[in-house]
Formats: C-alpha cells, structure tokens, sequence
C-alpha cells in the first residue's frame, strides 16, 4: 500500500474554493473510514511525515465520522482514533450517519438497529465479536438480543466515544461536517441531523454557506473541489483510496492511499 500526494480543482469553468485557515494553523481532514483500519494505518503514517515538512504552530486533526461499518475492522478503526495522539495536535472526531445510527440502537430505536444492519451493521458486529447466526433475521426479537449484545461488547471507551462526538468544526474559512448544511441557514444555527444526513439539497447547492464546508458522506471516485464545498468520500472501504484533505494558509493539497 502507498501514499500519494495530489491536488484536485474544480471542474473546468467552475471557480475554486477561497478560504484559508489560521495563520500558524495547519488541518488534515480524513473522510469515511468505515471499517479500514489499514487504509487509516497508512494515512497516519502519511500524515506525520507531511507534517514534518511543514512548520507550524498548531496542528489539527479532523475525522469527518462514519468510522464504523463495512470495512475490515470498525473496531480496530475506533482503538486507531483513540490511540493516535501526538504530542501536540488537536484531534476531532465529528459524528458521522453511522454513528447516529448506531447510538438511536443503543438508545432503544430497535427500527434504526434494523435499519443499520442493512448498511454495515452486520459486519460492525462481528468485528466487535458479535456474528449473527442469520443475518437476513430482521424481526423485533433479533434486534432485542443484538442490543443487550452490543451494549456488553462494546468497551466503555468506545461507548463515550460514540457519545461524544460534535456534528461540525470550524477552522477560518472552512467548516466541517459530515453531511454538509442545510443552505439557506447560517452555521450556527445548523440542526445536528442536518449536518450528518444531508445530501441532495446540499450537493446540488451553489449557495454561499459562509464558509467553505468539507464534508464526506457521499461517495465519489475523486475528491469533489466546488466554490463552496469540498467532498472528500471516495469510497475507502471498497475503493481502498482513503482521501486526506491538507489545508496550510491558502493551500489546498489531499493525501491519498492507493
């Protein structure tokens, strides 16, 4: 496996995104995950040594969610997150769709749970030891038991993970998100279930958000550069390329696994 540094514009015509970041600041935004713990590995390593490159007095980190799900190992992605910290970086981790979908299951919305199993949720279970002995069983019964399963096998840590994740974060002139925003409504006032579930309204928006706004969520073969957003899902858990965003002043450069 190897790391490639790319830069990605806007479709011809199209113009480019204009934000910066703080000054001193620099931000690596990682998109979907979902499972690919290798895919992470990598991009860790990758990281670190990009950093090295660059001076600067603060460095951030930022997950865009859906760390669980599909993939090789939705638990060892979430041990990776919790792991990696580097003397001196930031980290966010914001809340992806999955984990939404997740915390309503352990929340009692046994329709959610069966809802989710159709979506990586049968292999999220079985990387935390929990395979299901059908796992076409879609009734109520089923998700009782997944739940009172899932409730003890998932380690503490990884219960105040899942609760603790924010729906954005804002650096300068970008904001982040899962989903996207809702256009048409200022950041602040953004609802949480926008900012991890929007798609349509918000991909087909030209709209000014008021900050450029990253985001995953929506899969697509290379990273999507708009004026007013950047979409950085490309799939990672089928395509093995796991997108980074680097963001340094004005610059604008991904990090990519192959």
């Amino acid at each position: 496996m190897t790391l490639h540094r790319r830069s990605y514009g806007p479709p011809p015509g199209m113009a480019a995104p204009q934000a910066t970041v703080p000054v001193g600041t620099v931000v690596y935004a990682i998109g979907d995950v979902h499972g690919r713990s290798d895919l992470l590995a990598r991009m860790h390593e990758g990281i670190e040594h990009d950093a090295r490159r660059r001076p600067a007095a603060r460095r951030v980190l930022v997950y865009l969610g859906d760390y669980f799900s599909r993939g090789t190992d939705s638990r060892a992605v979430v041990e990776r997150v919790l792991a990696w910290r580097p003397p001196g970086w930031e980290v966010v981790t914001l809340k992806g769709n999955h984990e939404d979908l997740i915390l309503r299951f352990l929340e009692g919305d046994l329709r959610t749970g069966l809802h989710w199993l159709d979506y990586g949720g049968v292999e999220a279970l079985a990387h935390y030891g929990m395979p299901m002995a059908d796992p076409a069983a879609r009734d109520e019964a089923t998700a009782i038991e997944l739940l009172h399963r899932l409730l003890e096998a998932l380690p503490a840590a990884h219960l105040q993970f899942l609760r603790s994740l924010p729906a954005s974060h804002r650096e300068g002139g970008y904001f982040f998100a899962h989903g996207g925003v809702l256009p048409g409504v200022p950041l602040e006032a953004q609802r949480a279930r926008d900012l991890v579930w929007i798609r349509k309204r918000f991909l087909l928006s030209d709209a000014d958000h008021g900050a450029v706004v990253v985001h995953g969520h929506c899969i697509s073969p290379e990273p999507e550069v708009r004026p007013n957003r950047i979409g950085i899902d490309t799939g990672a858990y089928e395509s093995g390329i796991l997108t980074c965003l680097v963001l340094d002043g004005a610059e604008r450069s991904f990090l990519q696994t192959t």
